[in-house]
């Protein structure tokens, strides 16, 4: 197999419609806290993460009939552990150690981290545009998901922040080398799952004992495999390829507003107005940050 790098431009007319696709894969990641808080049992975050991730991967590989070749070995590889391997179980070490709010919050200075990072990964000039909408972002979605008293558990934060960088750089990278020709986005995110799913398998065996897992949790572990792992990193990866790193990386807020709705909606939380004025601010950052920059500025 080839391995040179598909072309990684969106034709304008299809450019709304590959965003929408795109933005369905954090939205779905907004359903992880309530279905880990609600369905999984509580305290097994490298098996929650691992069982999200290989069975996946798996999956994928065995639809796609595709695998690596060649430097894309240790591209897979490097990629999967960066954005499953060690995103995911900080992900739920961050969920369970913090309050829901905090632990968005932090995932949501994500696009910051990217956008820096695009600097000195992509070489792009420093887009002011992006960064500053990222800000107004994550701003939104602290004032829709910090309460008065969330508790700042050092270990959580800590959890959070390095999760955040970990899928942040796997961006960057993703970005910088694109796909093998040729390669589906199936195929591709069937690699880096697959990978990650690996790399978690003898740490959930030596850390963690197994959970007992009831229909419930069956039903939450697959959810969060087939629909928010196989689905979401297709559609996400597949952005990622065609359109610009950092207005992807802001679509990201999505996923702890929809955390926040369902929380309102199934287990009856209420938002109040400046909760809602929170959500209005996210949500004209993430829609902002999809725009070109003003003529002036180099992205």
């Amino acid at each position: 197999m080839s391995t040179t790098v598909a072309p990684l431009s969106a034709p304008t007319t299809n450019r709304a419609g590959l965003i929408a696709a795109t933005a369905l894969a954090p939205a779905v990641w907004g359903t992880t806290y309530l279905v880990t808080t609600e369905l999984l049992p509580a305290g097994h975050p490298l098996f929650a993460a691992l069982v999200r991730a290989l069975p996946a991967g798996l999956l994928a590989l065995a639809i796609s009939r595709t695998m690596p070749s060649g430097s894309w070995w240790w591209k897979s590889a490097v990629l999967g552990i960066l954005n499953i391997g060690v995103f995911f179980p900080l992900l739920f070490v961050a969920a369970e150690r913090l309050p829901g709010g905090v632990a968005a919050t932090l995932g949501a200075g994500q696009p910051l981290i990217v956008a820096l990072l695009a600097v000195v990964v992509l070489g792009e000039s420093l887009s002011t545009w992006r960064l500053g909408w990222g800000i107004v972002g994550l701003v939104g979605v602290g004032l829709v998901v910090l309460g008065p008293g969330a508790v700042l558990d050092p270990l959580g934060i800590v959890a959070g922040l390095a999760g955040a960088t970990a899928m942040a750089l796997g961006v960057t990278l993703t970005k910088r080398w694109g796909r093998p020709a040729g390669t589906g986005p199936l195929a591709f995110a069937g690699w880096q799952l697959t990978a990650g799913g690996l790399f978690l398998l003898p740490l959930t065996v030596l850390l963690e004992d197994m959970p007992s897992v009831n229909p419930a949790a069956a039903l939450g572990y697959g959810w969060l495999g087939l629909v928010g792992g196989l689905l979401g990193y297709t559609l996400w990866f597949r952005g990622i390829g065609r359109l610009p790193v950092t207005a992807t990386a802001l679509l990201g807020l999505l996923s702890p507003l929809v955390a926040a709705a369902l929380g309102a909606v199934v287990l009856g939380e209420n938002l109040n107005a400046l909760q809602l004025t929170g959500f209005g601010l996210a949500l004209t950052a993430l829609l902002a940050g999809q725009l070109s920059p003003p003529r002036k500025e180099t992205t």
